[in-house]
């Protein structure tokens, strides 16, 4: 589906739900209830990978700290403690793999002390801070698939 659409009065109507609902009233079909759909099982896959880490590592992580797993995985980065900054490095090296799961980014190579450097190719989509998380998810769930978690 396209990113956007013009409703009847020239507006640009950029996120799913009002995308929906004017296809709902336009078009009077039942593609509201997809995409309503589509997040349900998007919030149960990630409900299942909560689940999972929770178990493995004892309590329920937030976006945050998923990240930083995945950063941690990526590098091999192991220290007994981790600066802010390091942490902050960490969840974006662990963004940056994520998006190039779509072409986002690519791997460029690695510097002297192992740390990944990515070359951004094309523009994150300007997304609703709810569809920003959801995107997130989304590219969350797709790494530990193909990981085998």
């Amino acid at each position: 589906m396209s990113d956007h659409f013009l409703s009847q009065n020239s507006q640009k109507v950029t996120d799913r739900f009002h995308i929906a609902y004017y296809f709902y009233l336009h078009n009077k079909t039942t593609y509201f209830c997809t995409v309503m759909n589509v997040s349900d099982d998007l919030q149960s896959r990630w409900w299942n990978l909560e689940a999972k880490l929770m178990e493995r590592f004892g309590k329920k992580p937030d976006m945050e700290a998923v990240l930083f797993l995945i950063g941690l995985q990526e590098t091999g980065f192991v220290r007994k403690k981790i600066t802010k900054e390091q942490k902050q490095d960490l969840m974006h090296v662990a963004v940056c793999t994520l998006l190039s799961q779509s072409g986002f980014y690519i791997l460029e190579g690695k510097d002297e002390e192992g740390w990944p450097h990515f070359k951004q190719l094309k523009e994150i989509p300007a997304l609703q801070l709810i569809e920003q998380e959801n995107f997130l998810k989304d590219h969350v769930l797709l790494y530990f698939e193909k990981n085998g978690f």
